[in-house]
This record gives structure tokens, sequence and C-alpha cells, in this order.
């Protein structure tokens, strides 16, 4: 009975009002409990600063610190303690990393649209951001270098990262974590997590310097705590428990479409894995894998209370993708997995997606780590609106724009008419004083 396993098993179409609501009602919205829990951590920190931050380190994390900074000297001596083979892996993805997001890079450009008007956009790195990378009972220094390089690349003067302490380092971070803030050239290193960091970095404290923009993953608290400050720092993009939509045919292995269902179900409890089969022979046989394979995972406690709260195990009724594409774009998942023959012809009908996968090769690991693109993306259906990281988050733009006299003069009249038709008459009289040939 391997259809159990998931909350919601059947045709695509036979989907009831209920089981549309489990799939597709994914927003990153907390409870009361966490909303005004972040609200007092925020208030805390700004009103306690650093002396907060310690006093929570200590209440959450159970460490005692006697600073919050980590010394630089410590991050080198994490990079040259690496075990060899772990190294190399952290640099290839690193090298990956930069060489794919130095391509995205924006470019300045200038248009005239009239003879005489310039109107030019360029793009400036941000000042100083902020990266967050989750911690605490784990260590991820994939987000560190997901949130870091890209900063580097576009040329960002000072890079901050947060994370909790670890208690087995003695409140330092973890030594794999303190290697890829090194390696991603990472300013200034905090041993300070949740909701406490985000806040710290958003108002700046006596250690922690504000910043221009936070991005990099986390909990609820940390969600929350994003969302919370979105209107005095610029963040990233809404954020929740990690997603995955596989559209698989008959050319699909079965237990290769498993074990990518089981890996993104293991992040979370919360996490959602939906899969979408040209049939329900096709459903059924790669159920049946993800039954067979499920006991052999560590975290196989985690991916069952995914797939029970949030899993799908779907078929298509009608030949062709027109279904497959209706739902992706509906979903609009962090990662959605193309497992069919010619992928690429449904790639450009697809436009909602964090980042999407082509093939059966093309495994959402190989995105989580190392291919070069981010896996800083939206969940929850945000992915209709925001994109994954990338450079661009780590620029503002400067407008600017230049009037020759001639052109001033040719532009007074309809300037004047335009002004005084909404009432603005010292506008009218500014820019229509050009109409007599001189403005004074």
């Amino acid at each position: 009975m391997t259809h159990l396993l998931f909350r919601v098993t059947g045709p695509l179409d036979g989907l009831s009002t209920s089981d549309e609501a489990v799939l597709f009602d994914r927003g990153t919205s907390s409870n009361d409990v966490v909303r005004s829990r972040t609200a007092e951590i925020i208030a805390r920190v700004r009103a306690r600063g650093d002396a907060a931050l310690i006093e929570m380190a200590h209440e959450l994390d159970g460490v005692s610190l006697e600073t919050i900074e980590v010394d630089r000297a410590d991050s080198r001596a994490a990079l040259r303690a690496l075990e060899p083979g772990l190294r190399r892996a952290l640099e290839r993805a690193a090298a990956n990393i930069a060489t794919a997001h130095r391509a995205w890079l924006p470019t300045a450009t200038e248009v005239e649209t009239e003879p005489g008007i310039i109107v030019g956009r360029r793009p400036d790195p941000l000042g100083r951001v902020g990266v967050y990378a989750p911690g605490g009972r784990a260590a991820y220094p994939s987000s560190v270098l997901m949130g870091a390089i890209p900063a580097r690349v576009a040329g960002v003067r000072e890079i901050v990262l947060c994370s909790p302490p670890h208690r087995a380092a003695s409140g330092l971070l973890s030594p794999v974590v303190l290697a890829a803030a090194e390696l991603a050239g990472v300013d200034r290193i905090f041993a300070i997590g949740g909701a406490g960091a985000i806040a710290a970095m958003a108002y700046g404290t006596a250690a922690i310097p504000r910043v221009d923009r936070i991005v990099g993953p986390g909990n609820a608290y940390v969600a929350e705590a994003k969302a919370q400050i979105a209107g005095v720092v610029a963040i990233d993009a809404p954020a929740g428990p990690s997603e995955l939509l596989v559209i698989a045919d008959g050319s699909a292995t079965a237990d290769g479409i498993a074990r990518e269902m089981l890996a993104q179900a293991e992040h979370d409890p919360l996490a959602s894995v939906v899969l979408l089969a040209d049939g329900e022979a096709t459903a059924r046989r790669i159920a049946a894998s993800v039954s067979r394979l499920l006991p052999g995972c560590p975290r196989a406690d985690i991916i069952e209370q995914s797939f029970a709260a949030r899993g799908a195990l779907l078929w298509q009724t009608r030949p062709g993708n027109e279904q497959a594409v209706d739902l992706a774009e509906r979903y609009a998942p962090e990662h959605l997995l193309l497992a069919i023959t010619a992928p690429e012809r449904l790639l450009p009908a697809l436009r909602n997606a964090g980042t999407i996968f082509l093939g059966t090769a093309s495994s959402v690991t190989f995105g989580d780590y190392i291919t070069g693109a981010n896996h800083v993306l939206p969940t929850g259906g945000a992915a209709r609106s925001y994109s994954g990281l990338s450079t661009l988050d780590f620029f503002r733009w400067t407008t600017y724009q230049r009037v020759e006299p001639a052109a001033a003069i040719r532009l007074a009249d309809d300037v004047r008419r335009l002004a005084e038709a909404e009432g603005l008459y010292a506008h009218a009289a500014a820019g229509g004083s050009w109409a007599t040939g001189a403005s004074s």
C-alpha cells in the first residue's frame, strides 16, 4: 500500500478542493506564536544590542559567548585543517558559483529617447550585505557559498556572515562553515543565529554593522524576522521548507526519481514533494521504489512526516504535456525536475519555478551544491513573482538623465501642459520657462 505514504494520491483532474488546498497552500506566513516571539526578539536586540544576543545564545543555543565575532584567524585555520577531499569539493562548488554568477552580472545602459535627451541606468554594488547560514544542529557550508560568492562577484565592499554557534565547537561556528566563509571571501563572521541575527544585521549593534541587504535561508523564526524587517532593509525572497515537483514519464528510472523525492523530503517535515507521472502505472512504479528505499534513509522519520503532510502521488489522464505545464505554472515550485524525454521542449512554456532541472541526470542535489546555480530560491508559490538569488540581488540601480538646451526648448510647452493638468503650477513654471529659449 505504497500510496498511503502520501497525503494526496490519484489522477490530477480528480483532485478535490481539500486536496488542492494541501498542495497549493504553502505560504511562508507563520503562526501567531512565531510572529509574536520574533517581534519580541527583534525588540530585545534593538533595545539591548550585543548583550541581548549573548543572552539569547545562552538561552537558545546553550553556549556561553565572551564575544560574538569570530576571529579571522579561526576561519583561516579551519580551511587549512579541512579534510582534503572536502576542501576540493568546496573549492569546486565555489569556482562554479563564481563562474555562473559572473556571467549574470548586469550592465549599464544609456539611451537617447529624443535628440538631446539622454537617459541612463547604472548598476552600483551594495556597500555591505549580510549572509545568514543556518546552523545549530547541522552545518550548511553550501549556504555560505551561495550567499557570499555572488555578493563578492558583484563587487560588494563588505560581506557579513551570521550563523548559530555550535556547542561542540565551543561557541564557534562549525569548522566546515568557517572554512566555507574563508573560501567565499567573507569579511566578518559572527556566531549568532536565529531571529536575533536578522535583527542585528538589520538595525546594527555595537559589534555587528547594519547591512544593506540580508540573504540566506533559515527556520521559521528567521523567515519571520526577515519578513518583519523587510521595510527596514532589503531581503532576498520569502522562503520556507524545501519543495520539489517532479514531472516524469516512462523513460525515467523509478529508483532515480524516488531518490530525488527522498532527498528533498529529508530537509523538513513540512517539505513539499509532488510527483506528476504520465500515467498511473508510472506513478505506482515510482511509489514502489520510494517505499523500498525509504527504510534505508537515516532521516526516514522526517521523510515520512513530509510525505504524510504535503506529499502527493499524481498522474495525468490525458496524453501530451498540457496538464503537466498547467500544474507546474500553478504550483510554482522551488525545484522543478523534468524527468521526461526531450525536456527542453517544455522549457519555453515554464516560467513559474525557482529553478528547473532538465532530464534525469540533472539531479536536484547537483543544483543544491555544485552546478554553480544558486540554491537560495523562492518557495510557497512565490516563484510566480520572485527569482532565485543571483548577482542582481547585490546591486541597486542609479538612473541619470541629461537634457541639452535645444531639447529643453522643445520639451517646455508639453511639460507645462502636463503639469498644469495636474495642478502643479510650480512644475509648469520650472519646465515652461524654457519655452522662451532660456531658463532664468
